[in-house]
């Protein structure tokens, strides 16, 4: 897995992320840590772990996450989180499955699947926001918010992902969409985060989530715009 890299969002996840980078260390892949340049205290919690820090030019979950995508240099590339929650046996299966997709979502949702930190408000919120890309854009994905996903890079950079916030959670599944890119998903397990909180906050990022799905189903559904930006 060579032409692979691991893109870690890694804002204050001091706690966990040296721990996380070692437990990966043994995959034959490239790893990149991806969070702002004051974030002091992440930094030094890795400065002898020989991983590559990229510094996101803006501020949110989504403009770390696109910035490092961009910035990839591998055919492919994987969002890995630094909490310690996703399962890296997963790695392989997505792996193989990348030769004859664009992407490769994983759920909590489906058979041999589930999940050690949802919560019932993020399940629900999660099953509605996934429900509601099946509606408005045909989307086959049952768990649209959990971003454990492996991609091919040039496939993600024709999308010009523009969301800075967790917007990026559905903008990219449905402009991958509409674009008729290749995809599918295995089941997952989440289990428990090694240390500190989740950082969404269900309500006020779910009613930016929603007016994402909202204003992308009327540019591209309602007054047919042919161009993905």
């Amino acid at each position: 897995m060579n032409d692979l890299t691991l893109i870690i969002p890694a804002k204050n996840e001091s706690e966990s992320l040296p721990q996380v980078i070692d437990d990966l260390k043994s995959l034959d892949c490239q790893i990149k840590v991806s969070l702002k340049n004051n974030d002091i205290t992440t930094i030094k919690s890795i400065e002898n772990k020989n991983v590559e820090i990229f510094y996101q030019p803006g501020i949110g979950y989504g403009n770390s996450l696109k910035e490092a995508i961009n910035d990839c240099k591998t055919k492919y590339f994987c969002i890995f989180n630094a909490d310690g929650s996703f399962d890296q046996k997963d790695l392989h299966q997505m792996y193989k499955l990348m030769k004859e997709n664009d992407f490769v979502y994983t759920s909590r949702y489906e058979n041999e699947g589930g999940s050690e930190d949802d919560t019932i408000i993020t399940f629900i919120g999660n099953k509605f926001f996934s429900k509601l890309g099946e509606f408005l854009f045909s989307l086959k994905i049952n768990d649209i918010l959990y971003t454990y996903l492996m991609g091919n890079t040039s496939s993600f950079k024709s999308l010009n992902i523009q969301s800075n916030d967790f917007r990026f959670c559905v903008e990219l599944p449905i402009k991958m969409q509409l674009l008729s890119m290749k995809y599918t998903s295995i089941p997952s397990y989440e289990k428990k985060r090694i240390a500190g909180k989740k950082k969404v906050n269900a309500f006020i990022d779910g009613f930016l989530i929603l007016t994402e799905m909202i204003k992308l189903f009327l540019i591209f559904k309602i007054f047919r715009n042919k161009t993905i930006n």
